[in-house]
């Protein structure tokens, strides 16, 4: 797990694409379209691997 004071935390936070795939996913949620929120997490891995290095 990382902690938010780990400097990729950070970025993930300032970067656009993680805020925009985590709102989406929480307005799925909150709509209880939970295959639209699995899409989101699916996306939110693909972007994370292929923009900030991170590894599932």
């Amino acid at each position: 797990m990382t902690s938010s004071s780990d400097p990729e935390c950070r970025e993930r936070r300032k970067c656009r694409k993680c805020q925009e795939l985590d709102l989406a996913e929480a307005v799925a949620r909150r709509e209880r379209d939970e295959s639209r929120a699995t899409d989101c997490r699916v996306l939110r891995k693909r972007h994370l691997a292929a923009e900030h290095g991170e590894r599932s």
